[in-house]
């Protein structure tokens, strides 16, 4: 299936979810990031602001604020992405797309110091591959850092797939977790 028609696809059964849904596999999927060693091990993680029924984050922000990690946010800066610390959930404010992003004021971390990043995407297949909104952000930020076991990535069930035509920019998960599986490409 071309990755728009996916993309048009997969967005709508999201929107088909009811909140009970949401909180409901977003909790499960959560707490099997939250048990693995990956998580237990990183001292750092960037996590992303769900818009539009994505896998929530807010237990994995309060897991790792509770164990002393950094967190890390994602702001849009021109086409690429810069990453900035929050010390609570309130250090988040409205930013591009409509999508809560750190201020100004928030430290600054380069993505190479960034132990886990918990990335959003709108379909994944079992290779890894991912297709999100279309922008590019996370691809074009985050494409040498591939392969070094950083990129996790949390759906549903229903948003994995066989196999997604990936383009040579494309990142490629390194852990996938959904409610039912955890999948290493």
């Amino acid at each position: 299936m071309p990755k728009h028609s996916l993309r048009r696809l997969m967005l709508a059964k999201r929107r088909a979810l009811s909140f009970l849904e949401v909180e409901a596999h977003s909790l499960r999927i959560q707490q099997s990031l939250m048990d693995s060693a990956e998580f237990l091990r990183a001292e750092s993680l960037a996590l992303y602001a769900p818009i539009h029924h994505e896998v929530d984050t807010a237990a994995l922000q309060r897991r790792a604020f509770f164990l002393g990690k950094k967190v890390i946010y994602p702001v849009v800066d021109g086409n690429k992405l810069t990453f900035r610390q929050i010390h609570a959930a309130s250090d988040l404010e409205n930013g591009a797309f409509g999508i809560k992003e750190p201020g100004e004021k928030n430290i600054i971390h380069q993505p190479e110091t960034i132990d886990i990043f918990v990335i959003p995407g709108v379909a994944f297949d079992i290779n890894g591959r991912r297709i999100g909104y279309g922008k590019g952000f996370y691809d074009r930020t985050l494409h040498l850092l591939e392969g070094c076991g950083r990129f996790v990535g949390l759906c549903y069930d229903f948003q994995l797939v066989d196999e997604i035509v990936g383009e040579p920019h494309d990142v490629t998960m390194d852990l996938i977790f959904s409610e039912t599986r955890i999948i290493r490409p």
